[in-house]
């Protein structure tokens, strides 16, 4: 099962003069990544290095800025991958404090940066949802109306016209049985279409 953040977690290092500041926080996508990113460049324009993973919207990425090249990205998504965690961002921000850490000192120090911020973090599962769309008779809305609270579903769209046309999102697991529960419900008068 995988999980995601309830809030930003922090963490701050010292190794060898050299200051590491992690954080891991929750994004959709690598576009709020990297506006996160850029945000930190800004804050810490004496910084060294501003590294980052990225596992969101099904996709992961990772960026070692400047940092021998396998030492600190890659090393740092595989800390969110073992923690299951999705939808996160991993930074850490280095100022260089003097002292080459080698190849291990970077893998080891870029880690634990992001390990100590998962240390007091407070995970939760991740629930994937799946779109529905459907259309039913204007005599079937009510019943479409009280079957998606119960199942957990979202409402995100409804349209009048010659027929009722639902959007909605409910979990990936349920999307099923819900399809089932409401053909049945409706004797077969719903309309489903690709969402």
């Amino acid at each position: 099962m995988a999980f995601t953040l309830a809030q930003p977690v922090h963490s701050e290092l010292l190794i060898k003069k050299s200051r590491f500041i992690g954080c891991v926080q929750s994004v959709p996508d690598r576009e709020a990544a990297l506006a996160v990113v850029a945000a930190l460049r800004a804050e810490h324009p004496g910084a060294a290095h501003v590294c980052w993973a990225l596992m969101a919207g099904g996709q992961s990425a990772a960026n070692d800025d400047g940092e021998p090249g396998g030492t600190v990205g890659r090393p740092m998504l595989e800390v969110l991958r073992h923690q299951q965690i999705e939808g996160a961002l991993a930074t850490v921000v280095r100022y260089f404090g003097g002292v080459k850490l080698g190849a291990g000192g970077l893998v080891r120090a870029y880690t634990d940066s992001i390990a100590q911020a998962l240390v007091g973090a407070r995970l939760v599962p991740l629930v994937r949802l799946r779109t529905l769309r459907c259309e039913v008779p204007y005599a079937l809305e009510g019943l479409v109306r009280r079957e998606l609270a119960p199942a957990g579903a979202v409402l995100e769209s409804v349209a009048h016209a010659s027929t009722v046309a639902f959007v909605f999102a409910l979990p990936e697991t349920a999307a099923e049985a819900f399809i089932a529960r409401l053909d049945d419900a409706a004797q077969g008068r719903v309309a489903w279409s690709r969402a």
